[in-house]
């Protein structure tokens, strides 16, 4: 049963906002602490002592660590728009248009950290010394209205609203081997015999699963990854054959490609960022940056 406690009136505060959008977005204790730079047991008692206050569960405790309820999520957006409100009085008092900088959260998929965003980034840290980043990979868009990121980096041709972005250009795909697994093969063997490396049933609907259906509507894939890095990963060492990104391959020296590239494939890349936030010095810093830094392969 859900606790009551009376109040008359709540003394609700900023700090008191602030801790609940911490555990809101870090989701464990530990996640919180981190975030406001005390331990767990501050945290604890804070988000306990806060409860009481409201009279109202603010988050559910569970396995998976705190889960906010509907009136948590709520106070956690009032946190949101205050610690945005705060960022933009920042931006102002000390022009850092000019020299921007704090913590920069992104998130993308494991895939385009590895072969789009990190061979790209240290220049980035160099002309923005000031700026922190902090990469998390997923491949759910996660919602940054709510302040879990600030920048999310997609394969999409359909940028969700209200998100604001920039289409980086056009992620293509074709069907590649690697040279050691051709050279096991008897000359001629048609692709659909081969040994095919695909998506695991976590990603029923990819396109690259969705395009494998078409083809080759016979075909049963000897082998299942859980992402297109692993993919691409035992292509390379030699478990098969199977359908990667030219941005991950790149000219790979181990590999041939069979088909391709598939335009039924082609989608694009783009870079978004809820647009309250899209002003700040640092996210405008990251767009142009990524704006001229990032060359897919045509």
């Amino acid at each position: 049963m859900k606790p009551s406690y009376a109040r008359l009136q709540s003394r609700l505060g900023l700090q008191d906002l602030e801790t609940i959008l911490a555990l809101h977005r870090g989701r464990t204790l530990a996640g919180a602490a981190e975030r406001l730079k005390v331990d767990t047991s501050t945290v604890f008692r804070a988000i306990k002592r806060i409860e009481q206050d409201v009279g109202e569960l603010l988050f559910d405790r569970g396995r998976q660590g705190y889960t906010a309820t509907e009136l948590g999520r709520v106070l956690a957006s009032h946190g949101e728009r205050i610690e945005t409100q705060l960022e933009e009085a920042r931006e102002a008092a000390f022009n850092q248009a000019t020299e921007p900088s704090g913590l920069l959260r992104i998130t993308l998929t494991d895939t385009l950290l590895h072969t789009v965003l990190l061979p790209v980034l240290a220049p980035f840290t160099t002309l923005h010394p000031r700026i922190a980043l902090e990469l998390t990979t997923t491949n759910v868009l996660v919602n940054l209205s709510q302040g879990e990121a600030d920048i999310a980096t997609r394969v999409t041709d359909d940028p969700p609203e209200p998100l604001l972005g920039i289409r980086l250009g056009t992620v293509r795909s074709a069907v590649y081997a690697g040279k050691d697994y051709l050279a096991r093969q008897p000359a001629g063997k048609p692709l659909a015999e081969m040994d095919w490396v695909a998506l695991d049933d976590n990603l029923p609907d990819h396109p690259s699963q969705s395009w494998r259906r078409a083809r080759y509507p016979q075909l049963a894939p000897r082998h299942k990854v859980s992402n297109l890095l692993a993919v691409a990963g035992a292509v390379v060492n030699g478990l098969g054959v199977g359908v990667a990104p030219l941005a991950v391959m790149r000219e790979h020296p181990h590999v041939v490609m069979l088909d391709g590239p598939l335009p039924e494939l082609d989608i694009g890349l783009w870079v978004l960022a809820h647009p309250d936030t899209r002003y700040l010095g640092r996210m405008k810093a990251m767009f142009d940056f990524l704006r001229s830094a990032v060359v897919l392969p045509p």
